[in-house]
């Protein structure tokens, strides 16, 4: 029996097995653990699970799911929007993706598919010429504020659809900050980056302020998007403060309770003047922080004019994004 036979015949036995406990059983070295191990998961034999030092490996579950041919322009619509993290932390992008969602909840594929397109295409119409929401209309209608701010504010997708949830920009902002992966945030910059910089140039901003965290993480979602999308501009100075018990704006159900928790926690210690300064914000639901922030810009004197940006946007009057 091969050292690879032998790994397989291990993790059928004993469920899943880390590469030292792997190599203890079998005697062998972790170079020559380390390397069958690889084959095996390039073969799609076995799975990787969790991160070093807690690596563990496992027999990949075998799909059921039967390869379905589509329409050229479905199958890059889906390549286009779809995304699915599964239970494990596996990333389905595409058909492949759509396939096993539909495969989750009971869904008839082919069918499936022309409902989440055309549905898509129905949100399609909030879209620009530029390719931006236009999120002003739903923060007017808003009941609750005195003052609004903001001179503009924009989404690049809306954080959920109807029926189907999460968008693609969704999904990877939800599991990015909540797992605090970097894998995902790189995504995340990746499909994003240029539409920022083009806002920037769309707006003439000759600054840029990030909303800062309230929770602290290990990652910060908020300082990695600052830093890896590198925009050629001034960093407007926003501070967060909280008292000795952190309160986030999505633990508030109140619009009321979310002004008061933004006029009370951001400050501007920014000594410069702008002309038009650019908030970049990562989910907004109510609206409330970038407009209190903006509103702390303004009466500061830091800023004429104040926009925002935030990766996603809900659809609804006053929302609560309280996944991110």
């Amino acid at each position: 029996m091969t050292t690879k036979e032998t790994i397989l015949e291990l993790l059928k036995d004993q469920g899943s097995l880390s590469a030292g406990e792997l190599a203890d059983n079998l005697m062998l070295s972790r170079q020559m653990i380390h390397l069958a191990l690889r084959e095996l998961t390039d073969m799609g034999l076995i799975q990787r699970i969790g991160k070093p030092p807690k690596t563990v490996y496992q027999l990949k579950a075998e799909s059921r799911l039967i390869e379905v041919a589509l329409p050229s322009a479905q199958e890059e619509f889906l390549k286009k929007n779809f995304i699915l993290i599964t239970e494990t932390g596996e990333m389905k992008e595409g058909p492949q993706g759509f396939q096993l969602w539909c495969a989750q909840h009971k869904l008839p594929f082919e069918k499936t598919v022309n409902e989440y397109i055309s549905t898509n295409q129905k949100y399609q119409a909030y879209f620009n010429a530029n390719g931006f929401i236009d999120g002003m209309e739903k923060l007017k209608g808003t009941k609750g504020y005195e003052a609004i701010h903001l001179d503009s504010l924009y989404y690049l997708d809306f954080y959920a659809i109807e029926r189907f949830g999460k968008t693609r920009l969704g999904t990877i902002l939800h599991y990015a900050k909540q797992g605090q992966s970097k894998l995902l945030m790189k995504l995340l910059v990746n499909e994003t980056k240029a539409k920022v910089e083009e806002l920037c140039r769309i707006i003439n901003a000759d600054g840029v302020g990030f909303v800062p965290p309230t929770i602290r993480r290990e990652v910060q979602l908020m300082k990695y998007l600052q830093t890896h999308y590198g925009l050629n501009l001034p960093l407007v100075k926003i501070n967060k403060t909280s008292g000795i018990i952190p309160v986030p704006q999505k633990s508030l159900g109140k619009l009321e309770e979310r002004i008061t928790n933004a006029q009370q926690t951001f400050s501007i210690p920014e000594p410069r003047k702008f002309n038009h300064v650019l908030l970049i914000d990562d989910a907004v639901g109510s609206g409330a922080t970038v407009n209190e922030i903006s509103g702390k810009l303004k009466k500061k004197g830091v800023a004429e004019r104040v926009s925002a940006l935030a990766i996603t946007g809900s659809f609804k009057g006053f929302d609560v994004i309280t996944d991110v």
